[in-house]
């Protein structure tokens, strides 16, 4: 929910102004700005009252729902970098930005997960979904193969130093995600769908 939310909100015409999203049109398009924004904003809240409601006991929801909200506003803050950007970023710039924006989701997730599943050592989660959310922004950039005015790896870098950059941040996700505890196939899985991803 949370991520459609942010799909929902990314694609009005004051961020990204797109008409399509996975070959149909975006919201906006299809049932107006207002409507748009009202069901970005619900299924954000949807999101938060599902954790308050279903996960027991109080103490886990209100941990959860702290990580959740946590993601969100780093997501948010990336959104901020994203639409002041520079026109010509550094890489460490670029790589702030894309830690935020897609990083600090994929964290809330993961370590959400890892707070269900008992864990109470979330630093090596949180390391390796850092570095999940830096993958996946490399391989869309990469995708996209530069997308004109945008700051991405491939305007900076060039699509063949990005597609290295890529391989390297996979490298180091997997090697991550080694001191994991406990039974990471499904994120190692997911690790390597990522990296390899075609669309």
């Amino acid at each position: 929910m949370v991520q459609a939310f942010s799909l929902v909100h990314d694609d009005l015409p004051a961020l990204d102004d797109d008409d399509t999203r996975r070959g149909q049109p975006t919201s906006h398009v299809r049932y107006g700005e207002g409507v748009a924004v009202l069901v970005g904003d619900a299924l954000l809240n949807a999101a938060h009252r599902l954790v308050i409601r279903e996960v027991r006991p109080p103490e886990l929801a209100l941990a959860v729902a702290a990580e959740l909200s946590d993601g969100v506003a780093g997501m948010i803050d990336g959104q901020y970098l994203d639409v002041t950007a520079v026109a010509d970023p550094t890489l460490e710039q670029l790589a702030r930005l894309h830690r935020l924006k897609t990083g600090a989701l994929i964290g809330a997730s993961v370590v959400s997960g890892a707070l269900v599943g008992g864990a109470e050592d979330l630093t090596p989660y949180r390391e390796f979904s850092s570095e999940l959310g830096l993958l996946f922004q490399i391989v869309d950039d990469i995708l996209d193969d530069g997308t004109e005015d945008e700051p991405s790896y491939v305007n900076l870098l060039g699509l063949e130093r990005a597609r290295e950059l890529a391989s390297a941040s996979h490298e180091r996700a997997r090697d991550l995600l080694a001191g994991v505890p406990g039974d990471t196939g499904e994120l190692a899985e997911l690790t390597d769908q990522i990296a390899h991803r075609q669309a």
